[in-house]
């Protein structure tokens, strides 16, 4: 028989190097991390303009019950992002403005459900940062037993919890906890040399020559030609 557990303590990344992977932003992050940790595109934000990051707390319930994202709540740290995914996939209504209103009162610094949320009008009203896989009216039950702070997947990424989630109008980038620091000098780095690209193509210069495209069309058999193609 499955154990159901709520972990009440879990490590947590600093907050220095969450506030720096918030400002990187999720391309940059994802980019930086070599292209993974993205989470599926249909996970979208439900307002804009948003950026966010914090540590997860994961939580695993059952498809259209919202018992353990309850539970989920009382153990959750000002700053932690609540990670929530079915054992199944779901699209039912799991947060509405109630949930949310406790989410904030307790300083969380946003939500990212791999199911559905409702009250989204009410919910931007209030200012909190959600990302969703969908949006119904569909309610949930609370009945069925799941667990708290274990290791989930979350639209196609595996997350453990304490990692941290970065999210943007671009989507969610989950990065292992361990990985952080690394991850977030590989963004800044990343983010300095595209001030320098930046500043190149403003002065002119052509993505071709600037990222030395020329070399790889000629390599790939891409050939010029100075006249107009027969009609065929």
């Amino acid at each position: 028989m499955q154990e159901h557990l709520v972990v009440r303590t879990i490590a947590r990344a600093d907050a220095e190097i969450i506030a720096g992977l918030a400002e990187a932003g999720v391309a940059t992050v994802h980019e930086a991390m070599g292209r993974v940790g993205l989470a599926a595109a249909g996970l979208r934000p439900i307002q804009r303009g948003r950026r966010m990051a914090g540590c997860a707390v994961t939580v695993s319930c059952q498809p259209g019950d919202n018992l353990m994202a309850h539970a989920a709540i009382e153990v959750c740290q000002p700053g932690d992002v609540l990670v929530v995914t079915t054992t199944s996939p779901s699209t039912d209504g799991m947060f509405g403005e109630l949930m949310v209103t406790s989410m904030q009162v307790r300083g969380l610094n946003g939500l990212v459900c791999d199911a559905g949320v409702r009250d989204v009008g009410e919910i931007n009203d209030l200012g909190f940062p959600v990302w969703s896989r969908a949006i119904s009216a569909q309610g949930t039950v609370k009945n069925t037993p799941g667990s708290v702070n274990i290791p989930v997947v979350c639209a196609g990424v595996a997350v453990a919890p304490g990692d941290v989630v970065v999210a943007d109008d671009d989507g969610v980038c989950f990065v292992p906890r361990v990985a952080a620091p690394a991850v977030l000098a590989a963004a800044r780095a990343r983010i300095a040399k595209e001030a320098v690209v930046r500043s190149r193509l403003r002065a002119g210069e052509l993505g071709l020559d600037v990222s030395d495209l020329r070399v790889k069309l000629h390599e790939l058999g891409v050939r010029y030609v100075d006249e107009p193609l027969a009609e065929s």
